[in-house]
């Protein structure tokens, strides 16, 4: 009766996404646009996977495209076809970097959560603190430009900070609590799909002048920091 409820649901899906195909061997190439050691590869997955949920799809769906996800790196294809086909996921284009459930909803997964880039550094721990150094000091602007920083708030509204890449997400949180009376300790801010912790500086989320932070307003604060 479950594979029969799948069945359908797939068939629904495909209506709305197109088609259906199983998944393919290839993984997507990619290159960093600064070498990346395999430290700051799985921090970066950690927090795109721990961050997703939030904004849009079913958290079980989340779960269920990480597993494939991990499975397929590992060459296991056919794991990760039957978590595929488990969680009634349907892909398009044959790949997990776009996906629906059986309700229609969109998945889109970045190429590093699906593969390494093709200049990753395997290295020791002593190179690697050398490396990011020297990646902090190439990003370093010469002197500070300010810009109107386009913050949306969970509750839909957009407010603008005037901000620097110099600036830290901890001074942009003072920023705002005074400007929209919301606490710092209330204030998660995220960008694509990453959420920024205090010590994080724009300079070092490749954000863009016309791009969007996104900030959820808690009811119930945690501390986040570093």
């Amino acid at each position: 009766m479950w594979r029969g409820n799948c069945r359908r649901m797939h068939n629904i899906t495909d209506w709305i996404s197109g088609r259906n195909e199983p998944l393919k061997k290839e993984r997507p190439k990619w290159k960093s646009e600064y070498p990346m050691t395999e430290g700051q590869l799985r921090s970066k997955r950690d927090e795109f996977w721990d961050t997703a949920p939030a904004f849009d799809g079913r958290k079980e769906i989340w779960d269920a495209l990480r597993a494939a996800a991990l499975a397929a790196e590992c060459n296991d294809l056919e794991l990760a076809q039957a978590i595929v086909d488990g969680a009634c996921i349907t892909l398009p284009h044959g790949s997990l970097t776009e996906s629906y459930d059986e309700l229609g909803n969109r998945y889109q997964l970045p190429a590093y959560t699906l593969a390494p880039p093709v200049n990753l550094i395997r290295e020791s721990s002593n190179d690697s603190k050398v490396s990011e150094s020297l990646q902090k000091q190439a990003q370093t602007p010469a002197c500070r430009q300010e810009f109107q920083l386009r913050v949306r708030l969970s509750s839909g509204k957009d407010v603008r900070l005037t901000a620097s890449m110099e600036d830290s997400i901890a001074e942009l949180k003072k920023q705002l609590e005074k400007q929209e009376a919301i606490e710092i300790i209330r204030q998660r801010w995220f960008f694509s799909g990453k959420l920024l912790t205090d010590k994080t500086c724009l300079q070092d989320t490749k954000i863009q002048k016309d791009f969007v932070v996104q900030v959820i307003v808690n009811v119930n604060p945690t501390v986040i920091t570093d």
